[in-house]
């Protein structure tokens, strides 16, 4: 079976959470048959084609951006020319220009949504869209949630409740490197260690004012690894408040990054908007026995993140519940280890890449074979 996943960006080019649920699924489907493509936009599409281990990356010249949201000429025809070659259309959305080229071409492959997140931002552009935005969902076979609980909260889904079904978002560990010794210590020389972790890319949502906040009297360490649009201003403003405990890197390799998690007192995910669907540095974070510090916001952040049991789940926006949390870890030390011994037993029961894959390669196989979904 042969499945075209198709979204805005992609490795290498960007390194964001979208991006690695897209990884995720196609390694972890291969082992049942599957060959995957990627389609996705690139601002320097040379090579035009890319071959990763996971599949086969086609990009196309990203002429237009608006709102964050990129256009391609070119595309149109390379999507045609992919729908051809696929069994089943795996969208990644929210990205509307995938609406365009669904409606404006003749889709034969049977088609899937996995539904990362509301659009919330652009409420204005979304008068404009929303026409647009229900003749593709009415039209496509199936709509994927990431968690109960943003299934349960979007009024989007809500309203195509009769195709929905819920598979959670999971990360094979075999796809990670193992802890290398000499990069543990370098960051640890350069960091020290027991500091609280956030790894992301640096957008708005992502609440990281908040933590600057959180931190300003306070002499707890919080590392920042990623970048992103809104970097140079928190970095402005980490200097502007003359803050030396809070340390960006910008962006580290999965290599760097599994260091820097075993390292780390805890993760911290301070997003306070609903465009945080669910936080695939949460399941990195449980992934490798640490305790989680997130938002209530309704989201499947909540359904990884256990209050009192996998860590600690504050009010959005709110710096000085943020302070305290982190406090409350960095004083508590066993019960820091005791919350991400329980992390990594939620993960392996619910937030694999192999029951992700499995569920995938299932829904994939009952469109395929016109089986009841």
């Amino acid at each position: 079976m042969r499945v075209l996943h198709v979204y805005r960006t992609y490795f290498p080019e960007t390194q964001g959470g979208a991006e690695e649920v897209i990884r995720q699924i196609c390694l972890n489907t291969a082992s049942y048959g599957i060959e995957s493509r990627v389609l996705a936009l690139c601002k320097k599409p040379v090579p035009k084609l890319i071959s990763l281990p996971e599949a086969e990356v086609y990009r196309y010249q990203n002429d237009l951006e608006i709102s964050s949201c990129g256009f391609s000429f070119s595309a149109f025809s390379g999507f045609r020319k992919h729908i051809k070659w696929a069994d089943i259309v795996n969208y990644h959305y929210p990205y509307p220009f995938s609406d365009m080229l669904h409606c404006s071409s003749n889709v034969n492959a049977k088609t899937v949504v996995t539904y990362h997140s509301d659009i919330i931002r652009q409420k204005k552009l979304m008068v404009l869209y929303n026409p647009l935005m229900k003749i593709f969902f009415n039209r496509v076979d199936r709509i994927v949630a990431t968690s109960p609980n943003y299934f349960a909260t979007s009024s989007v889904l809500n309203n195509f409740k009769e195709k929905v079904e819920v598979i959670s978002l999971g990360i094979d560990d075999a796809s990670y490197p193992k802890i290398n010794s000499q990069y543990q210590k370098r960051l640890n020389d350069q960091l020290g260690k027991d500091f609280f972790l956030f790894v992301g890319v640096l957008r708005y949502y992502k609440g990281l004012n908040i933590l600057i906040d959180a931190l300003k009297k306070s002499q707890l360490k919080a590392v920042i690894a990623g970048a992103g649009p809104v970097e140079n201003e928190l970095k402005e403003r980490v200097k502007k408040l003359g803050l030396k405990n809070i340390i960006f890197l910008g962006h580290v390799s999965d290599q760097e990054k599994v260091s820097l998690i075993e390292l780390s007192r805890a993760i911290i995910f301070p997003s306070y908007l609903r465009s945080e669907a669910f936080g695939m540095t949460l399941i990195e974070g449980a992934m490798l026995g640490k305790p989680l510090i997130s938002t209530e916001i309704g989201t499947g952040t909540s359904y990884v993140n256990l209050h009192n049991e996998t860590g600690l789940v504050i009010s959005p926006g709110c710096p000085e519940e943020l302070k305290n949390a982190m406090e409350y870890l960095y004083q508590n030390p066993d019960i820091a280890l005791k919350m991400g011994k329980a992390a990594r037993k939620r993960y392996l029961s619910l937030f694999t890449g192999k029951l992700m894959g499995k569920h995938y390669a299932d829904l994939y196989t009952r469109l395929f074979t016109n089986q009841k979904v």
